[in-house]
């Protein structure tokens, strides 16, 4: 790895030469001549530096962008050659989206360690579009998500079908309504995650297909806190079956009969396109594949 660009990409991070001399295990002079160099080289100040702290110049922005991608190539082409050398493992960084990463990543996390206990997962939680931007600036390996809406710059495989149900608390009102129009449930709060979510991606095409126009949505950002706040009878929300399972069994939640429903949407394995895929990437894929299949099939 360019060791400038190493330095630099810490120091812009820590926003601190000291502190990042202590991460390096270098000394403070020694970081400050790597960045001192660095700019030498190409001609244009990096960081603004004062007694307090240090920030990033325009053209370190840009840098640091440029840092992060070739920094992240150096590290791959090292773990890719390393594995050349030796069995299954080392280190993989994997993203999923909540409903995934919060109900069905953990299970295939413990089987992994079970088959391939020298692989050393990493793990990044957050909405499609999160994870999406993640694996294509290279923080990530490899990405599990639900939705479309996922940009360019990446392969998308099919992993499983995902069903999604309206769900209300055990004594809501309709929770004993057989059906429920789209006019009734028009007239309830509903739950919903953020943009940029797969799950909010899937609430808005079952608004639009069922022409319903809720007179409130109550936005917020964990599908657990969704959950807990439609058992406190608040109001209604779709969710994928994967994470209202354990509701479902202790009663707390109970389906709505909608018309139309169950929506179903795709659990997507996304990768950079163009990029070889190691035997570790390969061997977790495989073990993904498997491990899901039972899950789904279970709920």
């Amino acid at each position: 790895m360019d060791a400038q660009l190493h330095v630099f990409e810490t120091v812009a991070e820590l926003r601190s030469f000291s502190r990042a001399a202590e991460r390096l295990h270098m000394t403070q002079p020694a970081v400050s001549q790597q960045i001192r160099a660095l700019e030498d080289s190409l001609g244009v100040r990096l960081l603004e530096r004062n007694n307090k702290s240090v920030s990033l110049t325009r053209a370190g922005e840009i840098a640091l962008r440029h840092a992060r991608d070739i920094n992240g190539l150096y590290r791959r082409m090292g773990e890719m050659l390393d594995e050349l050398m030796r069995q299954t493992g080392g280190p993989l960084s994997i993203g999923a989206s909540y409903t995934f990463g919060e109900y069905a990543l953990p299970p295939v996390l413990a089987r992994l360690n079970a088959e391939y206990p020298a692989v050393r997962p990493s793990i990044a939680i957050g909405n499609t579009a999160e994870i999406a931007d993640r694996l294509r600036s290279r923080e990530l390996d490899i990405g599990i998500v639900e939705g479309e809406e996922i940009g360019g710059g990446l392969e998308a495989e099919k992993l499983a079908e995902d069903e999604m149900y309206v769900a209300a608390g055990a004594e809501h009102p309709l929770a004993g309504t057989r059906p429920v129009s789209p006019d009734r449930l028009a007239e309830e709060i509903w739950m919903v995650r953020e943009p940029g979510s797969g799950t909010r991606a899937a609430t808005d095409r079952m608004f639009e297909s069922l022409g319903i126009r809720p007179r409130r949505l109550l936005e917020l950002g964990s599908t657990q806190l969704i959950k807990e706040t439609a058992e406190a009878g608040l109001g209604v929300t779709l969710q994928s079956r994967l994470a209202l399972r354990k509701e479902l069994g202790l009663g707390s939640l109970k389906l709505l009969d909608v018309p139309g429903l169950p929506v179903r949407r795709s659990f997507l394995v996304l990768t950079r396109k163009g990029d070889l895929r190691t035997r570790t990437m390969d061997a977790f894929a495989s073990l993904l594949r498997s491990v899901t299949a039972e899950i789904v099939g279970k709920t």
